[in-house]
């Protein structure tokens, strides 16, 4: 049987352990509401066993160390979920901009039909106004009036062709802004990470699993990156990770080598480029990625179009207005895109042509113009367009807000597995208050008990030192 000092030692020793546990118990409650917190354990231990006289006993309790609470492939997912998240987020955030830059209301119910897919305001309204005002003209070719509203309107034609392919473009740019806040922001993270690795590889070398905080840290800094692009998590040693991402065919790209960034990312314009040597990525997550797909899809595809619509104006309305090609053009011959549109600058309200040097009351040239407003184009026959001017301009604006429409779904179901896969993982690393009080509870029982037994050792101490001495 172990003597009085052996088994007040042992108390110690017990008292000890228990203490830590109602610690580490206050500080899981302390981070309840922390979303980068995984609940922390005390590991408790047997100091060893010894041989006596009597049998094997036991050299008493403590603890051994702190685990921390942590599934590696819930946190993969976590992270991935991330990533996809961040994507659709960023188209979302690009086409909602690119709409309101169009200064469009897109109804999509009349766009299915073919009708127009915007209301009055924006290039819709100015693409009615210019043949309606043409139609009036053609009705009183001579009235000074209907030449003033007709150049007027032809004018706000134009502005609004330029209007809408620079609030484009300033989207486009906008894009690029954040794609490349978003890399330097990459950068930072990977630099972090690494030196992470560093520090949690020093106070792992010979004590593994211990730099429980360090870990919550890198893991913080881990799903702040893969919101930009994404990745995967490599364990290597003395808890140090290498962080990868894949290339276009889908290999590995190492990001981060334990305490070492392979390379920085970066961005030319069209593709993104990390590792060491530098290697073209393939992403398929990351806002990074989401802001690129939004510039170079949707957006860019509006912009085309409406390039193609300018272009067929500026054929079909000289056409018209200029038969023999002897008589003046309209618009510019050399302005056939959006941005390049214009009205020939010597054309003035005085010298507007109703008709190609016919009386004056003569108004076919007029007419013919403002006939192109319900004219069906098609590229079978040799036109630019199908449908009407109208209903292309509908059916790219449309376009855009399907593409909207799409980032919304994608988003929203998006969420809703991001909000699963992050309930599995609070499942096993989330702080619960009623787990954690019941152990605060079992832990201070515990705690009073090893003080119950130092209280006697210590009245047999007393006993053995102040009444057995008495003689």
């Amino acid at each position: 049987m172990a003597g009085l000092y052996a088994t007040l030692n042992q108390t110690v020793m017990a008292l000890s352990a228990h203490s830590r546990a109602i610690e580490l118990t206050g500080k899981n409650l302390a981070n309840v509401n922390n979303p980068d917190y995984a609940r922390q354990r005390v590991i408790y231990g047997d100091r060893g066993v010894v041989v006596t006289p009597t049998g094997v006993e036991s050299l008493g309790l403590e603890a051994v160390g702190v685990q921390q609470i942590r599934d590696a492939l819930l946190d993969q997912q976590v992270t991935r979920e991330i990533a996809l998240k961040a994507m659709f987020l960023a188209e979302q955030s690009g086409f909602r901009q690119a709409q309101a830059g169009l200064g469009q209301t897109i109804d999509r119910a009349n766009a299915a039909s073919g009708a127009g897919a915007a209301d009055t305001n924006g290039l819709a309204g100015a693409i009615d106004s210019f043949f309606t005002a043409f139609q009036s003209f053609a009705a009183r070719p001579t009235d000074d009036g209907e030449r003033q509203t007709l150049l007027q309107k032809a004018t706000i034609l134009t502005d609004r062709f330029h209007l809408a392919d620079t609030r484009l473009a300033q989207v486009q740019t906008d894009l690029n802004a954040e794609i490349a806040t978003d890399v330097s922001a990459a950068n930072g993270l990977l630099t972090a990470i690494a030196d992470l690795n560093a520090q949690i590889g020093r106070f792992e070398l010979n004590a593994p699993g211990t730099a429980v905080d360090l870990r919550d840290q890198r893991q913080a800094q881990i799903e702040k990156l893969a919101a930009l692009l994404p990745v995967e998590v490599r364990s290597v040693v003395n808890g140090q990770v290498q962080l990868v991402t894949k290339d276009g065919g889908g290999a590995d790209v190492v990001l981060v080598d334990l305490a070492n960034v392979q390379g920085t990312l970066a961005f030319n314009g069209t593709q993104f480029t990390a590792g060491a040597p530098a290697t073209v990525l393939g992403l398929a997550g990351g806002s990074m990625q989401g802001a690129l797909a939004a510039r170079d899809g949707a957006v860019q595809t509006l912009r085309d179009e409406l390039d193609v619509l300018a272009r067929q104006f500026v054929v079909a309305v000289n056409g018209a207005y200029n038969p023999t090609n002897a008589t003046g053009d309209f618009f510019v011959a050399g302005g056939l895109t959006a941005a390049s549109i214009n009205l020939v600058g010597t054309l003035t309200a005085a010298n507007l042509k109703a008709s190609d040097g016919g009386p004056a009351g003569d108004n076919t040239i007029a007419l013919a113009v403002a006939d192109l407003g319900g004219r069906t184009f098609s590229t079978g026959a040799g036109d630019l367009i199908d449908g009407t001017f109208s209903s292309f301009f509908g059916r790219s604006v449309s376009s855009l807000g399907q593409a909207l429409s799409d980032a919304n779904v994608r988003l929203e179901n998006q969420e809703n597995i991001e909000r699963l896969v992050r309930t599995q993982r609070d499942a096993v690393s989330g702080v619960s208050l009623d787990e954690e009080m019941a152990d605060l509870m079992k832990y201070q029982r515990s705690f009073q008990a090893s003080s119950r037994v130092f209280n006697v050792l210590d009245e047999l101490l007393d006993g053995i030192v102040n009444r057995l001495g008495v003689g």
